[in-house]
């Protein structure tokens, strides 16, 4: 499946995905600066994404843990989620997220 990542800068990334795979893995492996400090344990709001509105209410709803994550991270919106906690599957073929422009990868530096 395609997944599609819009950069702070604007510009769009498509990535191939396997179904099963979480979001934040596959960001990762498309480049872009997620970097998940906590390894997918909900303890972090590094993998902080901006779901596109037209995808947002296909997926499932945030847990109360990940709302709790979320309210720690920069630059959230109504349609914010964290990468680690979005399993794919074939329904989200064609999901298009934005990176914030606050999300950085410190493994990088």
């Amino acid at each position: 499946m395609k997944i599609r990542f819009t950069t702070a800068q604007g510009k769009t990334v498509e990535a191939e995905a396997e179904s099963g795979a979480d979001l934040l893995t596959v960001a990762q492996g498309a480049g872009m600066p997620l970097e998940g400090t906590c390894e997918g344990q909900m303890a972090c709001s590094t993998c902080h994404v901006v779901v596109d509105a037209d995808w947002f209410a296909k997926l499932p709803e945030a847990s109360e843990e990940e709302e709790d994550m979320l309210d720690l991270a920069a630059g959230v919106q109504r349609t914010s989620r964290l990468a680690c906690q979005i399993m794919l599957d074939d329904t989200l073929d064609g999901l298009t997220v934005a990176i914030p422009a606050e999300s950085h990868d410190m493994r990088r530096f």
